[in-house]
């Protein structure tokens, strides 16, 4: 049965360990780097997309922060093994909230500093500082991210 689902993973799935995107889901990622970027440019390193060497088998974040520096072009790893100070993830319709918290979990041991969890449905944002320690913010509110001093318009996001 196990061989049966490997099987129906696309590439993308088995590669990154999680769904692939929708629009909604691209559209807010795309949404969430513009809008760190536009504010955030000089004080992080605004990223999509990178692979973590997170136990146990690695992981890919929607969105990254790291503090600001140089890429660096060419010998580069496959998987960083130095943790970023934000990790967001974009919850997918296959994908239970559960599953989200249990990300939060692993990045925190792999040492990041803050996550954010991404809720499409409900048009919301659960900030964490720590493990099972989150804010929730929602409609009109501006997500505030005091660990790393970030605020960012609700409604940019989901524009």
């Amino acid at each position: 049965m196990e061989a049966l689902l490997e099987q129906e993973l696309s590439a993308y799935e088995r590669e990154r360990g999680k769904p692939m995107p929708n629009l909604t889901h691209g559209s807010i990622q795309a949404n969430l780097v513009f809008e760190l970027k536009t504010a955030y440019r000089k004080q992080y390193r605004i990223a999509s997309e990178v692979t973590l060497a997170t136990q146990p088998d690695g992981s890919t974040p929607d969105v990254l922060l790291y503090p600001l520096m140089p890429l660096g072009f060419g010998d580069e790893p496959a998987k960083r093994s130095d943790a970023p100070l934000l990790c967001i993830e974009i919850q997918s319709p296959s994908q239970s909230l559960e599953q989200m918290v249990d990300k939060t979990i692993v990045y925190f041991a792999f040492g990041v500093l803050s996550c954010w969890v991404v809720a499409p449905a409900v048009k919301g944002v659960f900030v964490y500082d720590r493990p099972g320690h989150y804010q929730f913010f929602y409609d009109d509110e501006a997500i505030t991210d005091s660990t790393l001093n970030i605020s960012l318009s609700l409604n940019s996001i989901f524009a």
